[in-house]
């Protein structure tokens, strides 16, 4: 049943809504590791990295939405449930505990790194079928890109 109409074929919004779906598990993973990290974060650069981690889980978050609702304008409901999350999601595990800033660095390059990787598959798929969810996953690895950058050069000496 559609609640929402939408003017692309149903294979097509299949399609996109898959791969929106698909992203929206991750980023809201992908806030709750960068929230993880932020909550159990010490060492020399503690502040710092404390604040880099909270713009990242922001920047998740607010990328979340935007997705979930780019799905529910496509006519497909988003599902953000936390057994939806922890059963699809492709963000590596954070580990338990204190985690040192060095750590949570690299943690965090590699979360992204992997979010990064799967979108980029994502965009190739949506790209031939809905371009308008193309340039929405594009902006947004654009900006994970970024992130990931930042991260990278705090453990670099």
């Amino acid at each position: 049943m559609h609640v929402i109409n939408n003017s692309l074929p149903q294979g097509d919004r299949e399609t996109a809504g898959a791969a929106l779906q698909a992203t929206l598990a991750d980023l809201l993973d992908l806030t709750l590791v960068a929230k993880q990290a932020h909550w159990n974060l010490y060492g020399p650069r503690f502040r710092s990295v404390h604040v880099q981690l909270d713009e990242a889980a922001t920047l998740a978050r607010d990328h979340a939405d935007t997705v979930a609702e780019r799905a529910a304008a496509l006519g497909v409901s988003p599902d953000g449930r936390a057994a939806t999350i922890a059963g699809t999601s492709g963000v590596p595990a954070f580990p338990s505990g204190w985690t040192r800033d060095t750590d949570a660095v690299e943690a965090l390059v590699h979360a992204l790194s992997t979010v990064i990787e799967r979108l980029r598959q994502r965009i190739s798929e949506v790209g031939p079928v809905d371009v308008v969810t193309e340039d929405l996953l594009i902006g947004l690895t654009a900006d994970l890109e970024k992130q990931s950058w930042m991260f990278q050069a705090e453990n670099r000496v």
